[in-house]
């Protein structure tokens, strides 16, 4: 069982492992030894494991983890040992949970205020005046 929160958990049952040969460090024991952990969840078909706004949210935020269908699928080959692999996936994904539990704030609007709104025209009236004092008067000679 995976613990996100006290009130999200997921079933061991929802979660499919897959291994394969991983790259990186391990010498000759990386071409023998399947420590890729491979983690597959239908978060589509599990209604219950997260809110519907917050599942929406993780698709928005984590798109490439995403397949068409809905599943998320994570892999981890940071580890030599196959565990760690498999710890590291869970705790990939939990994180992931966590972050879109997290509703964002909507922003209030705002309008500059009036000493803004004057600096910004006095800064644009000076900038006017030096390019203005670049300008070659047009005489002929």
């Amino acid at each position: 069982m995976l613990v996100v929160t006290d009130l999200i958990q997921i079933p061991d049952e929802e979660l499919e492992w897959s291994y394969a040969r991983s790259g990186g460090p391990g010498g000759q024991n990386v071409n023998k030894v399947a420590s890729k952990a491979v983690l597959r969840w239908k978060a589509a078909g599990t209604v219950a494991a997260i809110p519907e706004p917050a599942r929406i949210r993780m698709q928005t935020r984590f798109p490439s983890r995403f397949t068409t269908e809905g599943d998320v699928v994570l892999q981890s080959q940071k580890y030599r040992d196959q565990e760690r692999n498999r710890l590291d996936c869970m705790e990939k994904l939990t994180e992931m949970i966590r972050v879109s539990l997290v509703e964002p704030t909507p922003r209030k609007v705002t309008k500059p205020t009036k000493g803004a709104k004057r600096r910004r025209v006095a800064d644009k009236r000076r900038l006017s005046q030096k390019k203005q004092g670049r300008r070659s008067t047009g005489g002929d000679d």
